[in-house]
């Protein structure tokens, strides 16, 4: 058995880990999905004005990436994505098994959402969330542009996700007006 380090990815790691990995292909985690359900007030927004930002919550699956990180370069990866990944504690760095495209199940390393975090942002009406994804920008640039690269690889890697391609063609139609 390896002793690798895996890692899951849903939203913007699957389009930027930023991090060294030997292999990524895709994996099913069960037990959470992928939503817009936290106020980003860094990356893709402000706090004065929060953007919406993907995290696994509770129930359902989600199908994303999972990294396989050497061993030799495990410490460096996890102090990174901690401090990409934990600027708030918005997210719960958690072990959860993934099922690999090709049947095998491994422990990944992985966030989802902290419920009872303020940043945590309940189901939201789907005009408060698109308004809320054309105003906001943070650091990295405007919300919207994060959903549309999340909806783009999640294209490529044929990745079935309605809600959010929902969402990346309707902004990407305001962007063209």
């Amino acid at each position: 058995m390896s002793d690798n380090l895996w890692v899951f990815g849903y939203g913007s790691l699957m389009w930027n880990p930023g991090f060294a990995h030997r292999r990524a292909v895709k994996a099913k985690l069960h037990g959470a999905h992928r939503r817009l359900c936290i106020y980003s007030t860094h990356y893709r927004g402000t706090k004065e004005k929060p953007g919406l930002v993907y995290g696994l919550d509770r129930g359902g699956s989600c199908i994303g990436l999972a990294f396989e990180v050497d061993h030799a370069e495990r410490e460096e990866v996890v102090d990174y994505l901690r401090k990409r990944e934990q600027i708030s504690d918005v997210y719960l760095e958690v072990l959860r098994p993934v099922r690999l495209a090709d049947g095998a199940i491994v422990n990944a390393m992985t966030y989802v959402a902290n419920a009872a975090h303020p940043q945590y942002a309940p189901q939201i009406a789907h005009e408060a969330t698109v308004d809320i994804l054309r105003q906001s920008r943070g650091i990295a640039g405007p919300n919207c542009d994060y959903v549309i690269a999340t909806a783009l690889q999640l294209r490529k890697l044929g990745i079935v996700d309605r809600r959010t391609e929902a969402l990346a063609r309707e902004l990407e139609r305001t962007l063209e007006a």
